[in-house]
């Protein structure tokens, strides 16, 4: 029982790899379907904006407070604006902005994609001589991997912004020092690190979403399990790719 789970987990890992590798591939060749990437660019990034500028917006307030409240008991009240900035810039929005997305993108996509499988508008590309693999799995590859890391930059300054609202209504932090204490802490490596963790998680999230689409099952069950199985593993993937990449930034 123990040994075909681990065979079956394996046996993913390879698909998935396989997968990857030959969406990259395609990446890397012409041609490249402008308009679909031009559509996948505005509804992966402009129509994913609202919700993850909501989300920084209430963490970077809570964790201004959660911060004011900790650093009450050690007399530390003047590291809120530094800490807001670097949890936000390093932790909080890629991860956040990453989770939000794969909430909202890779289940459209698993969704779109098995539901071109299952009404075999797939196989009608391969009859008009289309690769699917170019013409739906690379464009959404690209713009999410471009979009994601410019939506954790607007999450980070939106998250900083809330931090600050707060720091200055609610726990009576001088405007001037709250920013000047929040710009002399942040490094411009905290920035770039979320940044890259950004396209890291867009690819991965693009990436589950096509391959759970292009792999569903048949039928209206085949495509509730790919749109499942894409928010879940692109979320997995996400934490746990956050981690290595945290490891390899910031361990001493």
């Amino acid at each position: 029982m123990l040994g075909a789970a681990v065979l079956g987990a394996l046996g993913a890992v390879g698909r998935v790899t396989l997968f990857a590798g030959s969406a990259l591939s395609h990446c890397l060749r012409p041609p490249l379907y402008l308009p679909a990437l031009a559509q996948q660019l505005f509804q992966i990034g402009w129509l994913s904006l609202p919700v993850v500028g909501l989300t920084a917006l209430f963490t970077g307030a809570a964790l201004a407070l959660q911060i004011y409240a900790g650093g009450a008991r050690f007399s530390a009240e003047e590291v809120v604006p530094s800490i807001v900035a670097i949890g936000m810039v390093r932790e909080l929005g890629p991860v956040l902005g990453g989770l939000m997305v794969a909430a909202r993108v890779a289940s459209s996509i698993a969704a779109e994609i098995a539901t071109m499988k299952v009404t075999e508008q797939i196989d009608a590309l391969v009859t008009l001589s289309t690769n699917p693999l170019k013409y739906l799995v690379v464009p959404r590859l690209v713009a999410a991997t471009l979009t994601v890391p410019v939506l954790v930059a607007v999450g980070d300054a939106v998250g900083i912004f809330g931090g600050y609202a707060v720091g200055i209504t609610r726990l009576g932090f001088n405007p001037a020092a709250y920013l000047q204490n929040t710009v002399d802490f942040l490094e411009l490596w905290d920035v770039l690190s979320g940044l890259v963790k950004g396209a890291v998680f867009g690819f991965l999230v693009a990436l589950m979403g096509c391959y759970h689409g292009m792999t569903a099952g048949r039928g209206a069950e085949g495509v509730g399990a790919a749109t499942k199985s894409a928010v879940v593993s692109a979320s997995v993937l996400i934490l746990a790719a956050n981690y290595l990449l945290t490891e390899a930034f910031f361990a001493a």
